[in-house]
């Protein structure tokens, strides 16, 4: 399973890049060619550094896709969304427990091997509210303990409160080795896993080069170690600038690119061998600290009744996007209910003036609103890894609101700096293009509720009592018997206007002289095929 929190970007996994919390795909297919060759080296191409690597302290998609590299866990999803083995050969359990049996003969990088005391202590160290990992609430849920059987090869968590999808959330955790565990500086332009790869060198915001394991034999389902055009090494390189990688890949400087703008038409004239993972694109959020205007429920459904958020859809994805039905993307998650449609304010630009009125921002000199003394001025966000379609959403989006009388300075913001600013909670915005992509909707719980940063990853410091009530029903319902608890709890927050989802993107990643397959949006190592 694939984790991404993302700021749509395309790469990161979040599209592209992303903010993450586990990163959507759904495959598509297109040429490629050749036979299987030895012995060669793989480039892909990044849209933004993955800064620190440790795999339980990010949310950011183009990390994952680099630990996927170098990690494993428990279980793996096949490109069909199935579960299949990964650490773990065996899974079962309920709302509250679950257990899982580990494969025999699996080591560390350093050869030594794992056991199901390290594999508990991973569980566990996440689950600690005092550690801090964003990894908790998405996979780990906060409070939740592990213990081993090393004997017997299993490993048993429980769980502090119930959790519906418990077997499948901690199952995707990527496990750390021992040393890893001891000393996370280790981590954080290193490594220490049970992947395919190694580091072998780290140049953060140029490249990162790994090693094969050739003694890897513990993939994904029914992996075999002698297939035939596995690459041996593979370099990761970073390229903020889509047109220079579609340029790269054309040219066979790299093999594999994500491109989530418009350069993605010119590269599919091309026939290139191609898979896809659909995200969320167009979400917007709102800062709702208690002292910022964008805490105030009427001033959210006024500055979205002044979008038109149909064309803004068209704009940031030249045209080729879907609506969004869900906060999990169509066809990724277990859910299917639309819980979008008829649920955001529409779009009335006089509807929207008059709220802010009745919410007492009235126009003041030169026409921008005023309540207090204070002026209603917002800070917009959006994220720099997608090229332009993003700045011209943004740019349609200020010329909006500007006609409502709000004063809004856009900033183009990094990969880097949204990890920051806005997850981490140092800096100041109001709102924000922030595509979240995760797979299950109980992974979006601990971005939607719960403890603010720096504690915690309600990064809009959202609260909402009615998506609180709904999730509490849905986590006490295994698997998709409490889909209809988890739309009412999307709808809660619609209805707040908390946050507003309204368009979906479809990311291809194009291949040549490789090939691979995608599972939730990320490449999986090993699928990788070299041609010749």
């Amino acid at each position: 399973m694939r984790s991404a929190f993302t700021v749509a970007v395309a790469g990161a996994l979040v599209a592209g890049l992303a903010l993450s919390a586990c990163s959507s795909g759904s495959e598509t297919t297109s040429a490629g060619g050749g036979k299987p060759v030895e012995g060669q080296t793989l480039t892909m191409a990044l849209g933004a550094d993955p800064g620190n690597l440790d795999p339980q302290f990010t949310s950011l998609s183009v990390t994952h896709q680099v630990n996927w590299f170098l990690y494993d866990a428990l279980v793996n999803l096949d490109p069909s969304g199935k579960m299949v083995a990964g650490l773990a050969e065996k899974w079962e359990g309920t709302t509250t427990s679950a257990k899982y049996t580990l494969r025999k003969g699996i080591t560390c990088a350093d050869g030594s091997p794992l056991t199901p005391s390290m594999v508990a202590e991973n569980i566990t160290f996440v689950g600690n509210p005092a550690n801090k990992s964003t990894r908790m609430g998405v996979y780990v849920p906060p409070g939740a303990k592990a213990t081993a059987d090393d004997a017997a090869g299993t490993v048993t968590v429980t769980a502090a409160a119930p959790d519906a999808f418990l077997v499948r959330n901690v199952g995707g955790l990527h496990i750390v080795c021992g040393k890893g565990m001891k000393d996370r500086n280790l981590l954080k332009q290193g490594s220490d896993g049970t992947g395919m790869f190694t580091v072998a060198e780290a140049v953060p915001g140029d490249h990162y080069t790994l090693n094969r394991r050739k003694e890897y034999a513990w993939g994904p389902g029914d992996f075999k170690a002698d297939q035939a055009g596995l690459p041996d090494k593979v370099v990761l390189k970073v390229v903020a600038n889509e047109t220079t990688s579609a340029n790269l890949l054309l040219s066979g400087q790299v093999n594999v690119v994500p491109i989530a703008g418009p350069e993605k038409q010119r590269l599919e004239a091309q026939k290139l061998f191609q898979r896809s993972a659909s995200t969320p694109l167009g979400e917007l959020w709102f800062n709702q600290k208690a002292s910022l205007p964008t805490a105030d429920p009427a001033v959210r459904r006024a500055l979205t009744q002044g979008l038109d958020l149909a064309q803004l859809g068209k704009v940031i994805t030249s045209g080729t996007g879907t609506p969004t039905t869900s906060l999990v993307a169509a066809g990724m998650g277990p859910c299917s209910e639309d819980t979008v449609t008829g649920n955001l304010p529409g779009h009335d630009q006089e509807a929207a003036k008059a709220a802010l009125d009745a919410a007492g921002w009235k126009a003041g000199a030169g026409g921008i609103r005023e309540k207090g003394g204070a002026k209603l001025s917002l800070v917009f966000y959006y994220p720099t890894s997608l090229g332009p379609t993003l700045q011209s959403g943004a740019e349609l989006l200020q010329k909006a609101w500007t006609e409502l009388g709000v004063e809004v300075s856009l900033k183009a913001v990094s990969t880097a700096e949204i990890s920051t600013v806005v997850l981490a909670g140092q800096g100041t915005w109001h709102a924000g293009l922030i595509p979240l992509t995760v797979s299950l909707p109980s992974q979006l719980v601990s971005f939607l509720s719960g403890t603010t940063p720096p504690d915690g990853s309600n990064f809009s410091s959202i609260k909402n009592p009615g998506y609180d009530a709904a999730v509490a029903k849905a986590s006490s319902i295994a698997g998709t018997d409490g889909c209809g608890d988890w739309a009412a709890a999307e709808r809660a927050l619609f209805e707040q206007v908390n946050v507003v989802p309204f368009v979906n993107s479809t990311v291809p990643i194009f291949g040549k002289g490789a090939t691979f397959e995608l599972s939730q949006g990320s490449v999986i190592p090993g699928s990788i095929r070299m041609l010749g």
